[in-house]
């Protein structure tokens, strides 16, 4: 599993995966990922597109990351899953918890309102 990650405004970031998020792939970026994502208030859009598989400890980063976010005033967008991981996602609720949406421009309005109130 490869990340990366850019500011792409205030308090706004995204970060884009690539590979496998089954257990290799989210213990090779889980303690980078974190510090990324869940340690300040922002807005954060996590890029799915390049993410071929999902596994429950790779949802669990995701959930885990995404609670903690919240919890300091931020949130979480995740853009684009194939559709496969997109699949497993809904099925498992994810997207109750945290959106998923295709649309990068409307993603990115809806966390700068969110970071807002």
């Amino acid at each position: 599993m490869n990340f990366s990650n850019s500011e792409i405004g205030d308090n706004l970031v995204e970060v884009k995966l690539q590979g496998r998020l089954d257990i290799q792939g989210a213990d090779a970026i889980d303690m980078p990922f974190t510090s990324i994502t869940a340690t300040r208030k922002a807005g954060v859009l996590v890029n799915m597109s390049g993410v071929e598989f999902i596994a429950s400890i790779g949802i669990r980063m995701l959930l885990s990351n995404a609670k903690a976010l919240a919890k300091r005033g931020g949130k979480m967008v995740l853009f684009k899953p194939v559709p496969l991981v997109k699949d497993v996602l809904v099925t498992s609720g994810v997207d109750n918890l945290i959106p998923i949406t295709d649309d990068y421009d409307g993603a990115v309005a809806d966390l700068k309102k969110a970071l807002a109130t």
